[in-house]
Parts: C-alpha cells; sequence; structure tokens
C-alpha cells in the first residue's frame, strides 16, 4: 500500500492517554495473532507496564487527527540480554526503543517510518546518534522496517515468546 502523506503530531504521553494506548495496544495484538506474530499476550505488555513509562516521562505518542496513531518508550534502560550484543558503537551514548507499536488503523501508511525518523531527529538534537532495540525474529515486517531504515543486527535475545534479534543504528 502506498504511504499517505500525513501529519504526526508527537508529544509525551500522559496519564489521560492511558486508556487509549491499552486500547490500541490490544487491538495490534489481536491483529498481529491473526498474522501469526506471537510476540505481545496479557503479559506483555501490560497497562502498568505503560503506565511507569508515563510516570518516568519516556513514553510518547504520535497524533493524526487527535487520534494515537503511534506509541513507543525511548529510555537508556535495557535487559540483561542486551549484553549478548556485539554493539559496533559500544563507547557512545545512546537510547534503546521500546513497545512501539502503530495503531492497527493507521498501519501501511508509514507511521513507524516517520515515527523512527522523528526519534532520530530528536535524538540528534540532544546529541545522541545511536539507537537500539530489540524485534521478535517471526515479525516480518518490523524486520523489514528495521532493515529498510538501516538498522543493523548485532545479536539475539531468548525470552519468553521467542528469539528477537537486537539491532542497532549510528546516524
Amino acid at each position: 500500500m502506498k504511504e499517505k502523506s500525513m501529519e504526526i503530531e508527537h508529544r509525551i504521553a500522559n496519564p489521560n492517554d492511558l486508556n487509549e494506548i491499552c486500547s490500541l495496544v490490544g487491538n495490534a495484538i489481536d491483529t498481529m495473532v491473526r498474522q501469526n506474530i506471537f510476540q505481545w499476550d496479557e503479559v506483555y505488555p501490560t497497562r502498568e507496564d505503560f503506565q511507569k513509562d508515563i510516570e518516568k516521562g519516556q513514553l510518547y505518542i504520535g497524533l493524526i487527527d487527535k487520534h494515537i496513531a503511534v506509541v513507543y518508550a525511548l529510555n537508556q534502560e535495557y535487559d540483561e540480554q542486551y549484553k549478548n550484543g556485539n554493539w559496533r558503537y559500544k563507547n557512545e551514548p545512546f537510547y534503546i526503543i521500546h513497545r512501539l507499536c502503530v495503531n492497527p488503523a493507521f498501519q501501511n501508511m508509514g507511521v513507524a517510518k516517520s515515527t523512527l525518523l522523528h526519534i532520530e531527529e530528536e535524538l540528534k538534537t540532544i546529541g545522541i546518534h545511536s539507537i537500539r532495540l530489540d524485534v521478535f525474529s517471526e515479525n516480518p515486517f518490523a524486520l523489514k522496517l528495521y532493515n529498510n531504515l538501516g538498522y543493523t543486527k548485532v545479536g539475539h535475545a531468548d525470552w519468553r515468546k521467542g528469539r528477537f534479534y537486537l539491532m542497532e543504528k549510528y546516524f
């Protein structure tokens, strides 16, 4: 499907956004299950995960026509298994993207790509040029997106739902 030109208003999430965030994530999980992608469920991510992100000031949303089109957490926190990564820019300061989720109503419109490019621009303004994330090895849509945007696989982590690739990009 061709990407539509749209304006995404990015901002930090607040407690008033939590119900809409949880609803869109639930819809996204249902969509992934229909696509045989079983990376998320009732155990993760939870309402409490997003609530903690909001409390820490680390959860962001992108709005299109006043509806949340995308949600993601951005911080410098990582799981122990991130030590499995053969990080190419290990001496550079970095941020990690967690729980990136596009509202199914806005999928296949370039929202994730636009959001990732926005994150890069925002990080550049604070002098950060390295970004890390993990991606479910059985999510072909996410893998294609990150590969097309220049993310490099540097290792893997095996969690409850299976193998996740550790990825990195320097920009």
